[in-house]
């Protein structure tokens, strides 16, 4: 069990302690419920937008202890535009990566899933249609939109996909009950780019990574834009991040490669992502803050994952 799982069953058995108080004694102050009330939502809400917390569902957000190399993921493809630009440069750098797909573009370029599978890549799910309320919906819904996604890949791939990354990386109750139903690792990052943005810099979202380049590290990075409207920066920005993990000595794995090790996510002093000289968990510098602040009020919408 994740320390934030613990907490959230802690809240919750408090929350029916003071339900069961008020019942049995009388009404508890209002400024006590109104208290209780909103530490208990503002539980709920961190464990919906941080997944690597794993509140709701397991999750590989790294490697395990004794990982060796990088996996490189890349979200909201396959995009006819840009990610041949992606496996182009993975080609040449002899790097394996994570792909994962939304699955009405699947629908719409097979083709390109086949090639990234014949390229030695792994497919996972990145939900049918992305939606931003993915975590709102009803279990039976998002089970739906995950069959649906399941049923194209196979199709273009040849091969069931076990790994899914929900969409803009929220979980919820909803999402863990549907996920019951299916055989998925759920798979976080450690390190993300914000490449997303519309109006992200390659040399920024480069700083963010190159960082945090190190065994275990679980990379976000996008092959292509939500709705194919922009070019994310990411292309500009993957040969100086792979260019990097050549300087490290460090491989380009896939993420399936480290389902099978018992400790994968969890804590170690050696691959703990948090602050390292300077530079924060979303694989940032200290340095860069303030400038990734304007980058995202610039953007023209909110980040894609």
């Amino acid at each position: 069990m994740t320390p934030a799982r613990g907490a959230l069953y802690i809240a919750t058995a408090g929350s029916l302690a003071l339900v069961a108080r008020s019942v049995i004694l009388g009404p508890i102050p209002m400024w006590v419920a109104g208290v209780a009330l909103g530490g208990y939502l503002a539980l709920i809400l961190t464990g919906v937008f941080i997944l690597r917390l794993g509140m709701f569902v397991d999750v590989l957000w790294r490697g395990p202890v004794d990982a060796r190399g990088v996996a490189l993921t890349f979200d909201d493809g396959p995009s006819p535009e840009t990610t041949p630009k992606v496996l182009a440069e993975l080609d040449r750098a002899g790097v394996k990566a994570t792909f994962f797909v939304i699955g009405r573009k699947v629908k719409l370029y097979p083709d390109l899933v086949r090639d990234i599978v014949a390229r030695g890549h792994a497919v996972g799910v990145h939900g049918y249609d992305h939606d931003r309320l993915f975590s709102l919906r009803t279990p039976e819904s998002i089970r739906l939109d995950l069959a649906r996604a399941i049923e194209v890949i196979t199709a273009a791939s040849g091969q069931a996909p076990t790994l899914f990354r929900p969409p803009i990386g929220h979980t919820s109750p909803r999402i863990a009950g549907a996920l019951e139903a299916f055989d998925f690792t759920v798979v976080g990052w450690s390190v993300k780019g914000l490449d997303g943005l519309a109006g992200a810099r390659p040399d920024r979202v480069a700083a963010r990574i190159v960082p945090h380049l190190r065994d275990g590290a679980i990379v976000l990075l996008h092959d292509a834009a939500e709705n194919d409207d922009f070019t994310p920066a990411s292309l500009a920005a993957l040969p100086k991040i792979l260019a990097a993990m050549t300087r490290k000595n460090l491989v380009g794995v896939r993420v399936d490669a480290w389902l099978d090790a018992p400790d994968a996510g969890s804590s170690a002093p050696d691959h703990d992502p948090d602050v390292v000289d300077g530079v924060g968990p979303d694989g940032g510098s200290e340095a860069a803050e303030g400038e990734d602040h304007r980058e995202k009020q610039a953007a023209e919408g909110p980040e894609r994952e």
